[in-house]
């Protein structure tokens, strides 16, 4: 994984389907689920860092373009 799309076609892979029309709240629930498979051990620890890596540079890019 290493775009915003990939991550999101991968938590529709597991039933995760996010949108709120809130960037920064997606973003949030995002992160939410992504923990979520990792506590139930349906990813492993590198996609989890993959994925928090992908949220928190998107989440960057949000905050500026708001500011």
């Amino acid at each position: 994984m290493k775009t915003m799309y990939e991550l999101r076609q991968f938590l529709q892979k597991h039933g995760a389907f996010i949108y709120t029309g809130d960037r920064a709240g997606d973003l949030e629930l995002f992160e939410m689920e992504l923990r979520q498979l990792y506590e139930w051990n349906m990813i492993d620890v590198l996609t989890l860092q993959q994925g928090l890596l992908i949220l928190k540079k998107e989440l960057s890019e949000y905050q500026k373009g708001n500011s």
